[in-house]
C-alpha cells in the first residue's frame, strides 16, 4: 500500500477563512503534506476558478461544507461538482441550505459524492459568540464521521482559567477525540461501514489584541502540524501530473470512502508507517475490509512507528492493551475492531475498523 498524508476541513477566502488557496497549499507543502481537502461553506466556486489541481507540490481537492437553515448538521462533502439545493441567508449573514440535512445527505450520496458529519457532538454554552454546531439529524446515508476536529476540541475545552494558555499553545491543547463522537462512530459502524476521519477546521482567523494590533490565530501552517488523515492506496500517485490528477483524486476519495485511512495527531509524533491489518487464510486485509471468518481465528496486527500504548477496541469496548511498537491478537469473535495508539495519556493514532463476521 502507498501512504499519503493530508489535512481535511480547511476554509479559505472563498468563505470564512483568511488565506488564499495558493498560500494554503504552500503552507501544506512546507508542512510535508501530500494533499489538502478544502471545505469552504456552501460553495464550489474554487473548482470553477481552477483551484482543484496540483498547487505548490500539493494535491488540492475541493469539497464544501453544507449546513441547514438552523446552522446545524454541518456536512463535509467531496466528489461532486455542484452545490446541492438552494440557499437563503441566515440571521448571522451565513447561508443555510433549504433542504433538510437528511435530504442533502441523501442527494449527495445519490449523485456519487461522499460526506462526513462534521464536529457532530459540539455542546458548548460558555461562548455565546461561538455557538455549537452539532449533528442532530437521523440518517444512514453519510459516508463517515469527522471523529477528531482540532478547533472543536480546542474551543470546547476553553474556560476563563486556561484561555491564555490555549491561545499560546494551540497544539498542546489537543488531547484526544470526544468520547461521545467515538461512541457515535462505533455504534454507527456496527450496522455498516462508517469511515472515521480527522479534521483541522482551519480558518486562520485574525484577532484584535488589546485594540492595538491584529494577530493571526492558528495559522494554517500551525494547524497542519496537528490532526492529519492518512490514506492507503494500491497504486502510487503521480505527483504534479496534470493528466493523471482526476484519476489520483479518485484514489484519495475512494480510500476515504472505504476506510483505507487512519487519523493521527502530529503534535505527538510522525505517524507514517502505521498499519493495522488482518491475516486470514493467507490473505491480508486492511482497514475498511470485511472478513467472513465463520468462527475461525483471524490474526489482527498493528505496526507503530514508535513505542506507545496500544489499545484494541472491539465493538466500542477496550478489550486488550499493551505497550510497544507492534501487537498481534488472535480473534474469533465477530464484530468491528480498531486500534488506538496513545503517548503519555495523549491520543496519537486512531485506525479505521476491520469487520469480522
Amino acid at each position: 500500500m502507498y501512504e499519503y498524508a493530508g489535512a481535511v476541513h480547511i476554509h479559505s477566502v472563498y468563505s470564512d477563512g483568511t488565506g488564499k488557496i495558493e498560500d494554503i497549499a504552500k503552507a501544506a507543502n512546507d508542512s510535508d503534506l501530500d494533499f489538502i481537502l478544502m471545505t469552504d461553506h456552501n460553495t464550489l466556486k474554487p473548482i470553477a476558478d481552477g483551484y482543484e489541481k496540483w498547487l505548490n507540490n500539493v494535491m488540492v481537492i475541493i469539497g464544501y461544507e453544507v449546513n441547514d437553515m438552523a446552522n446545524k448538521n454541518h456536512y463535509l462533502t467531496f466528489g461532486i461538482n455542484e452545490v446541492i439545493g438552494s440557499y437563503r441567508e441566515l440571521d448571522n449573514g451565513e447561508l443555510g441550505c433549504k433542504l433538510s440535512a437528511k435530504e442533502y445527505v441523501k442527494q449527495i450520496k445519490e449523485i456519487g459524492g461522499i460526506g462526513f458529519l462534521a464536529h457532530p457532538d459540539e455542546e458548548r454554552s460558555h461562548l455565546p459568540e461561538h455557538p455549537p454546531y452539532p449533528w442532530i439529524e437521523e440518517t444512514n446515508d453519510f459516508t463517515g464521521i469527522e471523529v477528531w476536529n482540532h478547533m472543536s476540541e480546542w474551543i470546547e475545552g476553553m474556560d476563563e482559567g486556561n484561555k491564555l494558555d490555549r491561545f499560546l499553545h494551540p497544539l498542546k491543547s489537543i488531547i484526544a477525540p470526544n468520547p461521545k463522537t467515538l461512541k457515535r462512530w462505533d455504534d454507527a459502524a456496527m450496522d455498516r461501514h462508517v469511515t472515521g476521519i480527522g479534521g483541522v477546521d482551519a480558518h486562520a482567523l485574525k484577532q484584535n489584541v488589546l485594540g492595538f494590533f491584529e494577530v493571526e490565530i492558528f495559522a494554517y501552517k500551525v494547524l497542519f502540524k496537528s490532526i492529519r488523515t492518512h490514506v492507503l492506496i494500491d497504486e502510487p500517485i503521480v505527483k504534479n501530473n496534470k493528466e493523471s490528477f482526476g484519476k489520483d483524486k479518485t484514489k484519495i476519495l475512494e480510500a476515504l470512502r472505504t476506510g483505507k485511512c487512519f487519523i493521527a495527531n502530529y503534535y505527538n509524533g510522525d505517524a507514517r508507517g502505521f498499519r493495522f491489518y488482518a491475516e486470514f487464510k493467507g490473505i491480508t486485509c486492511n482497514m475498511g475490509d470485511t472478513i467472513s471468518a465463520n468462527g475461525e481465528k483471524v490474526m489482527l496486527r498493528a505496526l507503530i512507528p514508535r513505542e506507545c500504548d496500544i489499545k484494541l477496541i472491539h465493538n466500542g469496548r477496550l478489550i486488550r492493551e499493551s505497550k510497544g511498537m507492534n501487537a498481534a491478537w488472535d480473534i474469533n469473535e465477530p464484530g468491528i475492531y480498531r486500534v488506538e495508539c496513545w503517548l503519555s495519556g495523549r491520543g496519537w493514532i486512531f485506525s479505521n475498523h476491520i469487520r469480522i463476521k
